[in-house]
């Protein structure tokens, strides 16, 4: 037996003094997919031109070295980071890292061109999600695209999302799994706007273009992604939260997507999620770390990530809500980041599995606040890093030695 078996033995009996079951939250831990993004390796650049500009409220902040300057490197880069990371992990894509020696045009784009991917994916044993590309782009140079008052580029735009459409569910009927095809728009207006109800009603038929052929959820789930401001649309987005949670209401074939870092910086995304789960909403989740406002730092092990977390498990949603991960930080070393992210990201799904949530609600349905409040407070110090070595273990995953393979 080896040392993390024996340790975990003793935090197992330990988690059962307070109703945990702590074999059966690392088999959801296992199985439970969390979808780590592409772009934190090559700070969104794509694989289109590994040296493209980022516009339209993206911004990857740094200059750290070791950013890759090709497909080959970026994939050596890739691998490295999954190797670290334990449990069911899919890889989110953008429009812009095609598999492909050709160019296409995004509204030309076809699975195709993504093929390599789902034989990497294989190979890998993960899923894959996909986000349309709405940004960096000359149809997108205006600061506008779906919402755009330009017929010619509100169309090259729904075409795009049609095209991601079809390659998510190219991805889900090949790899078994649903693949959740994310969409966000940069569009908005810098300063005060005169007319706020019209890119917003033009946004809306966009969406219900593109969303207009129905996708059995099998293979593609599409989520529309809310946004409080972007840089040059500091005034007003048409894709606020309240338009967004409007939209999913009224078009099914669609759920809703929440960032971590879309919102005012006291607004907490884990307060909002039971509200979704109550009408029997899907949603997806972008978890990241906003510092002050939207900054989209490598995840931690924080207070809200971990309530996020939390609030799943208590709503008993893990079928309903799509974990996915959203930061991009150029000022460190890139796989580093990427795996420190996914890796707090499940720690914390670990943390709310490993909470009492029964003993928890049993004495709040008993009015006993006193013993639900000592319950939740004695269970921070139980050893639930004993029980992550043992899970990193198990799936064959560097525990904490994983930092000096890569961290240097």
């Amino acid at each position: 037996m080896s040392t993390a078996e024996k340790n975990y033995q003793i935090a197992k009996e330990q988690y059962a003094e307070f109703g945990v079951d702590t074999d059966k939250a690392l088999e959801l831990l296992k199985k439970t997919p969390i979808s780590v993004h592409c772009w934190q390796i090559n700070d969104l650049s794509g694989l289109e031109d590994f040296d493209s500009e980022l516009t339209g409220g993206i911004q990857a902040i740094g200059d750290a070295p070791g950013k890759p300057h090709s497909r080959e490197e970026y994939m050596t880069n890739l691998v490295k980071a999954l190797d670290c990371i334990p449990g069911a992990t899919k890889l989110a894509l953008h429009a812009i890292y095609p598999w492909t020696d050709d160019k296409p045009e995004r509204n030309m784009l076809e699975p195709k061109h993504f093929a390599g991917w789902v034989d990497f994916a294989k190979e890998h044993n993960i899923g894959l999600d996909m986000n349309p590309t709405y940004f960096s782009h000359p149809m997108s140079d205006s600061g506008w695209t779906l919402a755009s008052p330009d017929k010619a580029v509100r169309d090259f735009w729904i075409e795009h999302g049609k095209c991601c459409r079809k390659i998510g569910e190219y991805f889900g009927r090949e790899l078994g799994q649903p693949c959740i095809t994310n969409h966000w728009i940069g569009d908005g207006m810098k300063d005060y706007t005169a007319d706020t109800l019209g890119p917003r009603l033009r946004l809306k038929d966009s969406l219900d273009q593109i969303f207009a052929e129905p996708i059995d959820r099998a293979y593609n789930i599409d989520s529309v992604e809310s946004k409080l401001f972007g840089l040059g649309s500091e005034y007003y987005v048409p894709g606020s939260h309240e338009f967004y949670t409007n939209y999913v209401m009224s078009n099914h074939n669609c759920i809703m997507c929440m960032d971590a870092g879309h919102f005012h910086p006291t607004e907490q995304v884990s307060m909002k999620i039971s509200s979704y789960i109550a009408f029997g909403e899907e949603m997806m989740l972008h978890v990241s770390r906003p510092v002050r406002w939207d900054s989209d730092h490598v995840v931690s092990v924080d207070d809200e990530t971990k309530q996020i977390m939390e609030e799943i498990v208590k709503c008993d949603a893990l079928d309903k809500v799509h974990i996915g991960l959203d930061f991009f930080d150029a000022s460190i070393e890139r796989i580093a980041a990427t795996v420190i992210g996914a890796r707090d990201a499940r720690k914390c799904l670990m943390l709310a599995l490993l909470n009492p949530v029964e003993e928890l609600k049993k004495a709040e349905a008993e009015g006993n606040y006193a013993k639900r409040l000592a319950l939740h407070e004695e269970a921070k110090t139980l050893p639930a890093g004993l029980v992550w070595d043992y899970f990193c273990e198990t799936e064959g995953v560097p525990g904490r030695e994983w930092v000096k393979g890569i961290v240097q």
